[in-house]
């Protein structure tokens, strides 16, 4: 414990009286009030003389949860309250009951639930170590049961946790962004907490892809400076207009976020000038009245389209999210329209929301309860809600899941979109996007899934696995004597359905195991190879299965015939010696690491084939084998909300040794001609002396796409050659492509 200086104490009086401000807009009457004061106090003298790792007051930190709770997400005082006090049962001596006799149930509840699970990692077995990081997450999930509030303030927390993730160790920083990653972001989207999520997202990048992050954000500040002043130009009609129609309006004005920069980069294989939609502006209106807020939305956007000539608008993007509301509350009109420049034209997407509406969007749930206690009719949100928290209660209602399994259904659940269907009497149902007509049949009702033998939709007859589409109608056929078959697991995707189907067919599973083994041993003898590990290893990894039971059970069960198991052995082990080199644990003379770490082997993982000068990552296994990731890499994300444990404390390349070669993969676009290819590849052999393992090139209609792979020492070598590649006569683009191993 630490005496606070002067400016400690007067830091967190402004930081209070901040609150308290904020507050003022949303609490109902002094006592609410009275409260937030009397949890502020016993709070501060719970957390007397403690800091946290950046030095300030620890004080600050639940004071600055609080206001988040109350100005970004939009909750009342109980919530404002247990922020407050969410760090005080874990951190301090007082207990539960001690919060429920100060102030009340209600509260008390809160902070129980935003209670993290504490315990000592250092003593403790891989198993147990696994489990207790997944097993936090597991309570999250049954927060979400009790008091979807929790979850809020939860969100709350983290988000300030990542606003001052700089003070903390580099491998802290990691598990934390890789939680967010996996769990957090997917969460506040899915609880249409937008602006949280875009923070923690740019956040991310920040540390994740530091190199990206800082060339997007000069970009960006570039267009700041430039382009971005002729968004005036562009939005001084829509004003005119939108005055002469006396509708009460706010016009802002923004650039794409860096995260959805360098994703649609990443995913999409554009070039940062060739994303349409960096410029956004957004019109917020008024209604006169709220039984005329859609037709008035509907309004602004007929002004538009006068102002604008029609071939002006971009017509594959226009999106109507008034008429049809997202699952998670969102409501919108979007269009996308070119802003004329003596230049350079440049699309601008335009956002129409209500101010009701632009409160959904910026408060995702929270908003909804501030309107429905007003008393304003909202759309079938709270019905869409329900329909998330009934899945997530059928994914953590599986007694025989581990709390690994549970996260990673979850993490599913979060990431996947909604489809809607119909039910043959028109009722609406939501499955997530990829179910298939069983997944339907179970979500009607557990019976119906079990003697389900065929689906009707859109009156014609499909297979149970038919995938379903948005406005699908669909009929479930049943037959008294059917039941669930295991090979049903292999096109069920909802955690409801696979979990009963895994429920029924429990006492089978080690039958189909023990018939499944035999199977494999008799193919592997057959084909004149080992029953081995390495083999079984190869084949379980080329059917695209997680573990040797998955691949006996899929085996046993009839849902995996192996009738090609010679092509995928053959594939694999093809796949295995280009990989075999690196895929070797080596000395860390390539790579530093503390000293806990040294004279460990490593391993360059294959999911994501980091090479010198990527941010990299590395995690320890039961062998002392360090496996080296990008820090971007989603197995690495995954493995950081996982077994954030194994992280290794800072592990960076040895810049100067130069003689090991990484593999490396690179795409080339451009106008065909005579000899291009051969400039390309007299470049990268003769010029810069780098070895090329293999080329695929096409060339249609005058234009050419082609893949190599590269042998490459650095990061700096392959941007070298990059840049100057670009500069070759009519090639258009160059860029690097991950490498994964099938």
């Amino acid at each position: 414990m630490t005496e606070f200086t002067k400016e400690d104490i007067g830091m967190v009086q402004a930081a209070y009286e901040d609150l308290l401000e904020a507050a003022k807009k949303r609490v109902q009457g002094p006592n609410e009030l009275e409260m937030i004061k009397k949890a502020f106090e016993f709070a501060n003298e719970a957390h007397k003389g403690v800091r946290r790792r950046s030095g300030e007051p620890y004080i600050m930190h639940p004071l600055a949860v609080a206001k988040i709770v109350v100005s970004e997400i939009g909750l009342g005082y109980k919530s404002i309250v247990a922020a407050l006090l969410h760090d005080v049962v874990e951190d301090t001596d007082y207990t539960i009951d001690d919060i429920k006799a100060q102030f009340n149930e209600k509260i008390a509840s809160l902070v129980d639930g935003l209670t993290k699970i504490k315990v000592a990692l250092n003593n403790e077995d891989t198993a147990t170590k696994t489990s207790l990081q997944a097993e936090n997450f597991k309570r999250i999930l049954y927060t979400l049961n009790d008091d979807i509030r929790v979850v809020l303030i939860k969100l709350a927390d983290r988000l300030h946790n990542i606003r001052t993730i700089g003070a903390m160790p580099e491998y802290k920083r990691d598990k934390i962004l890789g939680e967010t990653m996996y769990i957090f972001i997917p969460l506040a989207h899915r609880l249409g907490l937008y602006g949280i999520k875009s923070e923690m997202e740019d956040t991310w990048l920040r540390y994740k892809e530091p190199e990206a992050y800082r060339d997007i954000t000069e970009k960006l500040a570039d267009i700041q400076q430039g382009n971005f002043h002729k968004l005036d130009k562009f939005v001084a009609p829509i004003e005119e207009a939108l005055k002469e129609a006396g509708i009460s309006y706010t016009i802002l004005k923004r650039l794409k976020s860096p995260y959805s920069i360098w994703y649609k980069i990443k995913t999409k294989g554009v070039s940062f000038d060739q994303i349409y939609d960096l410029f956004a502006v957004r019109i917020i209106y008024r209604p006169d009245k709220p039984e005329k807020e859609i037709s008035e939305c509907f309004e602004i956007y007929t002004i538009l389209k006068k102002i604008f000539p029609p071939r002006s608008f971009k017509q594959d993007r226009y999106r109507d999210w008034v008429g049809n509301p997202k699952s998670n509350g969102y409501e919108a009109l979007h269009c996308t329209i070119m802003c004329r420049d003596e230049a350079k034209g440049f699309w601008v997407e335009v956002q129409i929301r209500s101010e009701r509406m632009n409160d959904i969007a910026e408060k995702g749930i929270a908003a909804h309860w501030l309107y429905k206690k007003d008393g304003v009719i909202l759309p079938d949100m709270e019905n869409e809600m329900d329909t998330m928290l009934q899945r997530v209660r059928e994914i953590i209602n599986n007694p025989d899941a581990s709390s690994i399994e549970l996260l990673d259904e979850f993490h599913k659940e979060m990431t996947s979109p909604n489809i809607t269907v119909f039910t043959p009497k028109g009722e609406q149902r939501t499955l997530i996007k990829g179910a298939t007509a069983l997944d339907y049949a179970y979500q009607i009702h557990t019976q119906i899934g079990n003697t389900a033998i065929a689906a009707k939709i859109n009156q014609k007859l499909y297979p149970l696995s038919q995938e379903l589409r948005s406005g699908d109608q669909v009929e479930i056929i049943t037959a008294d004597n059917a039941a669930p078959k295991a090979e049903w697991l292999e096109f069920l995707k909802t955690a409801k359905a696979i979990n009963i189907v895994k429920s029924y067919l429990k006492g089978e599973k080690q039958e189909y195991i023990d018939a499944g083994m035999k199977t494999v041993e008799q193919k592997l003898h057959e084909c004149g190879l080992k029953f081995s590990e390495k083999n079984i290893k190869l084949l379980y990894r080329g059917y695209k299965l997680n573990t040797a039971e998955d691949l006996y059970f899929n085996v046993g069960s009839g849902m995996l015939s192996l009738s090609d198991i010679e092509y995928v052995l053959k594939r694999m082990s093809s796949n295995q010696s280009w990989f075999s080199w690196f895929r070797n644990p080596f000395k860390n003379d390539n790579i530093f690491v503390d000293e806990a770490s040294k004279g460990m082997n490593f391993v360059i993982s294959p999911c994501c084939n980091p090479i010198p000068g990527d941010p990299i990552i590395g995690f320890k296994d039961t062998d002392n084998v360090i496996h080296i990731h990008k820090k971007s890499c989603k197995k690495a994300t995954e493995l950081e909300s996982k077994q954030g444990y194994t992280i290794v404390k800072d592990p960076v390349w040895n810049t100067e040794n130069r003689n090991h070669s990484y593999p490396a993969r690179i795409s080339v676009y451009g106008m065909d001609r005579l000899g291009i290819l051969s400039d390309v590849t007299k470049y990268i052999s003769f010029v810069m002396g780098v070895n090329i393992r293999h080329l695929d090139f096409n060339s249609n209609g005058g234009v050419f796409t082609g893949d190599i792979d590269l042998l490459v020492t650095s990061k700096k070598d392959l941007d070298t050659i990059i840049k100057k590649l670009t500069k070759i006569d009519g090639i258009e683009k160059v860029r690097r492509e991950d490498i994964v191993e099938i």
